[in-house]
């Protein structure tokens, strides 16, 4: 294990950098980091690039089977000073252990006639892409498919909301929407819009088949001319006197309906 002390070493600024959009796109790596995350990639079919521990974590007995997990894959592991690692962290309390990943993405050729997808519209809130993955890696979504415009999927904060459901379902993103939709209904996909003006409730349709949810905008919801290419128009009866749900609320509801229907 190579040891670092100086915040000048170049690994160190190559990671640090990578909190940038730019950076992860350039060099084709994001990183993750806490103890959770880490776990989950260890266990997933994608290329870890390098492990860095802190100096306190390495010393930390609960450390000791991550450890032996990293060990047992070979992986290149840097050991840093506690405010090295601090200083490359997304977070506040880091936990002492980050892993530069390589990224990938999938395309449309994995979803199926009966696939369950959940497509988003410029999602922009990182907390809400998050919060959706890992609701549609719960609710047994076959892919998440995301447009242009969205929030960068590996941007830190989306990575952590996933709770490591990123590396659990295959996540499509920086699609053109109108290609995405024309795409899936040649699949024999039907293609759903949650929207104000929806004139059927998200109950009175059949889910068993394939299916896709259109999530849009926070702020905008989804676009005029993907709610026109829509086939079907949803809404979801609210009583009370909120005008609107939160995207990833409206996105659970959805999915879980789709749930209840292929589990009875």
């Amino acid at each position: 294990m190579n040891r670092i002390t100086s915040s000048q070493n170049p690994l160190v600024k190559e990671v640090k950098a990578l909190k940038s959009k730019k950076a992860r796109d350039e060099s084709n790596s994001f990183f993750i980091e806490g103890i959770r995350l880490v776990e989950e990639a260890l266990k997933e079919d994608i290329e870890i690039k390098k492990i860095f521990l802190s100096e306190s974590f390495l010393s930390d007995k609960s450390s000791d089977l991550l450890i032996s997990q990293i060990e047992q894959k070979k992986l290149d592991t840097f050991l840093l000073t506690d405010n090295i690692l601090k200083d490359i962290s997304d977070t506040e309390n880091p936990q002492g252990v980050l892993a530069v990943l390589k990224i990938r993405n999938c395309s449309l050729d994995i979803i199926k006639g009966n696939s369950f997808v959940l497509l988003l519209e410029a999602i922009q809130d990182p907390g809400n892409l998050g919060t959706i993955i890992r609701t549609a890696d719960a609710a047994g979504a076959d892919a998440v498919v995301m447009s242009k415009g969205c929030v960068d999927l590996y941007n830190p904060k989306v990575l952590r909301s996933t709770m490591g459901s990123v590396f659990h379902i295959p996540v499509c993103y920086n699609l053109d929407m109108e290609d995405t939709i024309v795409a899936l209904k040649n699949k024999g996909i039907k293609v759903y819009a949650a929207h104000l003006s929806g004139e059927k409730s998200y109950v009175e349709e059949d889910y068993t088949k394939g299916c896709t949810f259109i999530i849009g905008n926070e702020a905008n919801g989804i676009t005029e001319d993907s709610a026109k290419k829509a086939d079907v128009l949803l809404k979801i009866p609210m009583p009370g006197r909120a005008e609107s749900l939160n995207a990833s609320i409206a996105a659970g509801v959805l999915m879980y309906e789709v749930v209840r229907q292929r589990c009875r």
